[in-house]
């Protein structure tokens, strides 16, 4: 990869292992979430994917992820127009808002726990999805995936 390529690259122009690595590993596009049908507002729980590695927070079947779960969205530099939903910490979303990668995030730090350290992850923050029904998914919204902007203010 080119050095600090995300300055300079813009996201659609990436390679696919740039693309990649853009990724945080906050795994916050991995919790369960809920979509207002009048609105669009998107609402977050603290549920993960059954298929998230909650101490890695790293998908533990990623290439075949939209085959074993149909509602998994791959975000693809194509659909951008997608990452509205994202939380403002998602590297992406900063990215596409033209915010920069954040002090935390791993190409900056060198450091692929810098984003747990930094408190961005959901890593001990969500419970997998197998031990609740789908009904009872409202009674799990939280709101912390949204507020954290993961700016370093």
């Amino acid at each position: 990869m080119r050095p600090r390529f995300w300055e300079d690259v813009p996201l659609q122009a990436m390679t696919a292992e740039e693309w990649e690595a853009v990724c945080d590993g906050c795994a916050k596009c991995c919790l369960k979430s809920l979509q207002d049908e009048d609105d669009g507002t998107v609402y977050f729980t603290d549920v993960h994917c059954f298929l998230l590695d909650p101490l890695t927070c790293r998908c533990g079947d990623y290439a075949h992820r939209t085959e074993r779960v149909p509602d998994c969205i791959r975000l693809e530099p194509r659909r951008l127009d997608e990452v509205f939903w994202m939380p403002a910490s998602c590297s992406y979303r900063r990215l596409a808002d033209g915010r920069g990668l954040a002090p935390w995030h791993p190409l900056v730090a060198r450091d692929p726990n810098a984003v747990h350290q930094a408190g961005i992850s959901i890593r001990g923050r969500a419970v997998p999805e197998t031990s609740f029904a789908e009904a009872d998914l409202e009674d799990r919204l939280v709101d912390w995936p949204v507020t954290e902007t993961g700016d370093d203010d």
